[in-house]
């Protein structure tokens, strides 16, 4: 059990398919115990539960009680995993995918909880992937643009689909119905601190990043009505509410969360915040120049300025979006991980999966192993990672992937290379997308689970041409909501310190090889050339591909 020196903070993971708890001891970051629940409806992807409605291309939804069942659960589990007198425990905070929305009445109950709205897909939350507001967003950006929104530059230039104004226009235009009863439209980010303390706070970093709030204000009232007239009052209607800055506590934990939880009653619950900003900390990256990228099903690039610059193509720059005091930017690759599953799923045959069984290993790990044993540029092959979209630096969801090259002489650990490879390119395109804008990136730091792939983490290091730090912890989204929570209770006076205490990262963990980096800097070249034609007007075809596809799937 716990001693009076040995206070803890909880610190939980909502990503995209499950949700992760760990305690975490306060004064060095110890990790005493964690557990994972799995969201029993998943991504919501093919068809709507209960009713069995398929869904349309594009479309990614879930269910808001799954993320209640992780508290019930994994939190509980987790406490217990660790030893810990629940009494020692002084804070809990949480962390969310984005841009995640839930549509809600007044009090914060999901519409699709209800009878009247359980049948409307438009009545569920629509996770960071949904991307079927592509048209929506094509729209405001165009307008924006029109305009001379000066906002528009704050995010390289493009509002993405999977943004809050995109969605909710979506709602408005697909389902008025629902939009004229969603009292809410809300990060689930801030829904779920909403229902651990009772108080809806907007969480400063998704506010920025995800809902266009910068220098104190959204888009006018005159750019909403021009957009549709009865997507005007959208700000003030839907999602308007006081910003909580990250470290701060929103409020205290209710009774009916601390029987949910088992923890204690009264006890901190931290403003939200994003699983990739969260991170940061827990990888000690708090000063400007040092990227962490959240590797997982997608990846996110957040790093930490102190100037103001206007990035082409990233997700946005926000002041204090990660770090109180600096300028937060964002940048990211809608799929990565989700593209290496992707393949095992599709693209390895059974034999493959037979091989894997017999050496105890996965997929995965089977293709890897092939794949280590060949030299740069000997598959023959390139692709473009865009089998979720771009979303930076070209922000358009409507681009596909692509493999070219492939014989009949093409084998599977070929293409699950040339897979891993694409997402390194396009994680070189963002480093120099920010070299480029005046800020330069000085350390280039990798947290989530794909870490765990060393033939992955050497590709990136030879790609980049750079040395490539990990961070220790392997549950850094986690560890960094944990170091969030610690800081809402008063334990450290702000990130930086708690961060320092309670995080930790191993510099230079890989280093790139000189005759690999020059190998893929030829490799590189063609990717460009590539990435240009088909995502920078030299042809629509992937454009016109999807919109064959809607056509046919009517």
């Amino acid at each position: 059990m716990t001693t009076p020196t040995e206070t803890c903070t909880v610190g939980v993971d909502f990503g995209t398919l499950s949700g992760r708890a760990v305690v975490v001891r306060v004064s060095d970051g110890a990790e005493l115990g964690s557990a994972v629940c799995e969201y029993p409806h998943g991504v919501v992807d093919t068809v709507l539960p209960g009713t069995g409605d398929k869904l349309p291309p594009e479309w990614a939804l879930q269910v808001p009680a799954d993320y209640l069942h992780v508290l019930r659960t994994a939190v509980p589990q987790a406490v217990r995993a660790a030893g810990v007198d629940p009494a020692g425990v002084i804070g809990i905070a949480t962390d969310f995918t984005a841009c995640t929305m839930v549509p809600t009445f007044a009090d914060g109950t999901p519409l699709c909880e209800t009878a009247e709205f359980a049948a409307n897909p438009h009545a569920y939350v629509k996770l960071w992937r949904h991307h079927a507001a592509q048209s929506q967003a094509d729209r405001i950006n165009a307008l924006a643009a029109e305009r001379g929104e000066p906002w528009l530059a704050r995010y390289g230039g493009f509002i993405s689909s999977e943004w809050e104004f995109a969605k909710g226009l979506q709602i408005l235009e697909e389902a008025p119905e629902v939009y004229r009863a969603m009292d809410r439209f809300v990060e689930a980010a801030d829904w779920i601190v909403w229902q651990l303390c009772g108080r809806y706070v907007r969480n400063a970093c998704t506010a920025g990043y995800k809902g266009i709030y910068q220098d104190g204000s959204y888009p006018s009232h005159e750019f909403l009505a021009a957009l549709n007239p009865d997507f005007a009052g959208f700000v003030a209607e839907k999602i308007a509410q006081p910003i909580g800055q990250l470290g701060e506590a929103a409020g205290r934990l209710t009774a009916e969360a601390a029987a949910w939880t088992g923890l204690t009653e009264g006890i901190a619950v931290a403003v939200g915040n994003v699983d990739a900003h969260v991170s940061a900390p827990a990888a000690q990256a708090v000063e400007p120049g040092q990227m962490v990228a959240i590797m997982g099903t997608s990846t996110c690039h957040v790093m930490s300025g102190a100037v103001l610059r206007e990035i082409p193509g990233m997700c946005g720059v926000v002041d204090g979006g990660i770090v109180p005091g600096l300028w937060g930017y964002e940048a990211g690759q809608s799929g990565v991980g989700d593209i290496f599953g992707w393949f095992v799923r599709t693209g390895a045959p059974p034999e493959y999966h037979a091989a894997a069984r017999e050496q105890g290993i996965s997929v995965h790990e089977h293709l890897t192993n092939l794949a280590a044993k060949q030299a740069i540029g000997e598959h023959g092959l390139m692709a473009l990672d865009w089998h979720s979209g771009n979303r930076s630096v070209l922000v358009d969801h409507e681009l596909s992937g692509l493999v070219v090259g492939q014989t009949l002489a093409t084998r599977p650990e070929d293409t699950y290379r040339a897979l891993l490879e694409a997402t390194a390119f396009g994680a070189r395109t963002i480093v120099e997308a920010f070299r480029d804008a005046g800020v330069p990136v000085a350390e280039f730091i990798v947290a989530g689970g794909l870490l765990r792939n060393p033939l992955l983490m050497q590709i990136y290091a030879d790609v980049l041409g750079m040395p490539l730090s990990v961070v220790t912890s392997d549950q850094g989204p986690a560890l960094g909501s944990a170091i969030h929570a610690a800081v809402a209770a008063g334990a450290y006076p702000d990130i930086r310190h708690a961060a320092a205490a309670m995080g930790g990262r191993e510099v230079g963990a890989y280093r790139p090889v000189a005759e690999n980096s020059a190998a893929y800097d030829e490799l590189y070249a063609e990717y460009r050339a590539l990435h240009d034609h088909f995502g920078r007007g030299g042809t629509d075809v992937m454009r016109r591909l999807k919109a064959i596809r809607r056509r046919a799937l009517r």
